[in-house]
């Protein structure tokens, strides 16, 4: 083959011209910008030792923030995907007045700094709030207390869960539900024979993304939490607390641990996902 040829080839082979110098700056980018402060943590929590972790982890203080953050980000991320799906659901499969707005209002705790947010459902929650008023006097605290926390976290945490199954609703279509119900299935048998195996992937995904996004909130939860020591104290706060009392291993050690939970969360959105994914087209 003819040096022409040859060079015809790998133009054709890369069509976009400028491949690897744009992969050289992207990398160098999230180099930079990412991977360069990721490593560092790592490096520096790893230099903690065993007593060093041991001492952080022994903290009563440290241990109640670290159940009631993972707690409360798993009960979010579960109602967040289940609200998620259903508002995903009502965008995609109807059409009603206000339906555009619906939709994007479905982005505004993206859009909406996250202390503003704090602020707001305080004040809707309070013992003097909207809401609060009304549902403090048979016993319901919702400001100052866990069930505050889990709503803010909620909160942020929506928008993932409802852009993540909205494109797949939107894929699906109604020609799988039209033939199950010629066949004499039910609504809830199609929905969960038909309708259910192909939003799942995305469900699970949605709820990692919700999950990973709760577990390091600060600005919306700090204001609703009230900040209680062993009762309404997350693990983000408590770091902050750290760093002012000159406890950098503490801090590190804690924001090591949330780190190393978000990063099993990616790993599951990018491996656990695409191996059910495949296994849906087999099947």
């Amino acid at each position: 083959m003819s040096t022409v040829a040859t060079r015809l080839v790998q133009r054709m082979r890369h069509p976009l011209p400028g491949f690897g110098l744009s992969l050289g700056l992207g990398m160098a980018w999230l180099g930079l910008i990412v991977l360069l402060p990721l490593a560092a943590l790592v490096v520096r929590s790893a230099g903690l030792g065993s007593e060093g972790w041991m001492r952080v982890l022994e903290d009563p203080r440290v241990r109640a923030s670290l159940v009631l953050s993972f707690s409360a980000s798993a009960v979010a991320a579960v109602i967040a995907s289940l609200a998620g799906a259903l508002v995903a659901w009502v965008i995609v499969r109807y059409r009603f007045p206000g339906r555009r707005l619906m939709d994007a209002l479905v982005d505004l705790p993206f859009a909406l700094p996250t202390a503003v947010a704090g602020i707001a459902l305080t004040a809707i929650y309070s013992a003097n709030g909207w809401v609060g008023r009304f549902v403090e006097p048979h016993g319901w605290k919702i400001a100052y207390a866990p069930a505050g926390i889990v709503i803010a976290l909620v909160f942020i945490g929506l928008p993932f869960a409802v852009r993540t199954l909205q494109p797949v609703l939107e894929t699906l279509g109604r020609d799988q539900e039209e033939a199950a119900a010629s066949l004499g299935a039910s609504r809830f048998t199609t929905f969960r024979r038909v309708v259910l195996p192909e939003l799942a992937p995305a469900l699970l995904t949605g709820f990692s993304l919700a999950f990973a996004r709760a577990l390091g909130e600060y600005g919306s939860v700090i204001f609703i939490a009230g900040n209680l020591p062993f009762k309404t104290e997350i693990a983000p706060l408590l770091i902050t607390i750290r760093l002012e009392e000159y406890d950098y291993d503490g801090a590190v050690a804690i924001a090591a641990l949330l780190l190393a939970a978000s990063f099993v969360c990616l790993i599951a959105i990018n491996t656990l996902i695409p191996a059910l994914f495949a296994r849906k087209r087999d099947v």
